[in-house]
């Protein structure tokens, strides 16, 4: 269905598609970073200040100043990336706001909400550190968290809305009766959500700890550093296996609900039952070659039997298919990440079991420094699925993407000035970050010194 817009300006050309959708891509796969720190960080700060002010535990006390310190200056940096985004929704895809934007205005709004408590709390609790009593100055960082994960929850139900658009009816091609509640709790709302909140705290996990691996791995084996990788890699690696049954979950809605995606991730052309996983290869001509297949094990994830039936792009028209070979690398990449991530945690475990201590082999070590890194690819390849996968729609089986571009030329010129404005956000984010681990180095040298 066509936008207003689009009918009175005329489609827009497909370069400029692409530079929208590049533009797009690009801010919301660099805002995602800074996100998943956002939702997840607060939590261990939180649980590491705890810690420190039951026990007096000086080690743990550095720990959550310096951590506090750094979230100040990642929700500065994603309140502009964040920002960004918000402008684009309107600047790149107006048909979409133009129709759609009274039924998914309302997570947008909450967010909006939720963004602010987030930013008055975390003023107070930077700015209040001495200035109140331990324990209240602790509970004044619960808003931070809570707000943080309900803003990733609104977020990312306005994108499940984009899989599986319901709340409203059509009318001669406007939108009527619109039911917020069902637009936002959607089929796709609870999978989404629930994959993309594990996967943010399993990014501040894996990051975090990754960043104490590395000075492990330079010789600082302190209690500091030991607790600076145990503690967030302990939760990451808690909520490894927690993450891949949310995925076998999503990956049985998706048949139900969106199985041309499932189909593009699997590289599946062939209606029929016994339907393989498929493991790397390139599609070409409609065929996957030189790929990994374990025979009938798609039947087997979708429906518990070799037998069930499972939908292939040959049930789709061409015109409405995804582009098959990213959305497929993408799925075995998250795949291939998430289970690589559980044998790290595994290892672990393994070990603390055993002795009470880490792997000794320097291989961990390095492999957990990996995961940090790793973990942030899975989920951007994770987004490629999600989105890349529902193409050609910008809300399935509603709008077609093409139709909700704006159709003004020169949009080039916006990607162009967008990139400009990341590669500055990143090399001031790196130099900041980078300031504020020397001089807590320092400070952490200083008194040895002296002694």
């Amino acid at each position: 269905m066509l936008s207003p817009l689009a009918l009175a300006a005329g489609p827009a050309s497909p370069a400029d598609l692409l530079a929208a959708r590049m533009q797009m891509g690009f801010s919301l796969g660099w805002h995602i970073i800074i996100a998943c720190l956002g939702v997840g960080m607060p939590s261990l700060l939180l649980f590491v200040e705890w810690r420190a002010v039951r026990a007096g535990d000086a080690d743990l006390m550095r720990l959550a100043r310096r951590w506090a310190k750094g979230i100040g200056v990642l929700f500065a940096v994603g309140a502009v990336s964040g920002t960004i985004l918000s402008f684009e929704m309107g600047l790149l895809w107006p048909g979409l706001m133009d129709v759609y934007g009274q039924v998914i205005g309302i997570p947008f709004a909450i967010e909006g909400v939720a963004f602010f408590i987030e930013a008055i709390f975390l003023g107070i609790y930077l700015y209040a550190w001495d200035r109140l009593p331990p324990r209240t100055h602790l509970l004044s960082g619960l808003p931070i968290a809570i707000a943080g994960v309900a803003s990733a929850f609104f977020v990312v139900s306005a994108n499940a809305w984009m899989n599986q658009p319901r709340g409203f009816d059509l009318e001669n091609g406007r939108v009527t009766r619109v039911d917020p509640m069902a637009a936002m709790f959607n089929p796709a709302t609870l999978h989404q959500t629930v994959h993309m909140i594990i996967a943010a705290f399993m990014v501040a996990g894996f990051g975090t700890a990754a960043v104490y691996a590395v000075g492990m791995l330079r010789g600082r084996r302190d209690r500091y550093h030991r607790l600076g990788f145990l503690i967030p890699f302990t939760l990451a690696a808690v909520l490894s296996p927690i993450q891949i049954f949310v995925g076998d979950y999503a990956a049985r809605v998706l048949a139900e609900h969106q199985p041309t995606k499932l189909a593009a991730a699997e590289a599946l052309f062939r209606t029929g039952t016994h339907a393989p996983l498929s493991f790397g290869g390139v599609v070409r001509n409609d065929t996957l070659h030189w790929a990994v297949e374990v025979p009938s094990a798609l039947s087997i994830l979708v429906g518990f039997s070799p037998a069930t039936l499972v939908k292939g792009l040959d049930q789709v028209p061409r015109a409405d298919r995804p582009p098959v070979n990213p959305v497929h690398w993408g799925f075995d990449v998250m795949v291939a990440i998430g289970f690589f991530l559980l044998l790290i945690s595994a290892w672990l475990a393994v070990a603390w079991w055993r002795r009470r201590d880490l792997p000794r082999p320097r291989l961990f070590l390095w492999l957990a420094a990996l995961a940090g890194v790793a973990a942030v690819v899975a989920v951007e390849a994770g987004w490629i699925v999600t989105e890349v996968g529902r193409q050609p729609w910008i809300a399935f089986g509603r709008m077609r993407t093409v139709e909700a571009v704006n159709p003004a030329p020169g949009l080039w010129v916006g990607f162009l000035i967008v990139l400009l404005v990341y590669l500055l956000l990143t090399v001031a984010t790196v130099y900041v970050l980078r300031v504020m681990t020397r001089a807590a180095l320092v400070r952490a040298v200083a008194p040895q010194e002296r002694a």
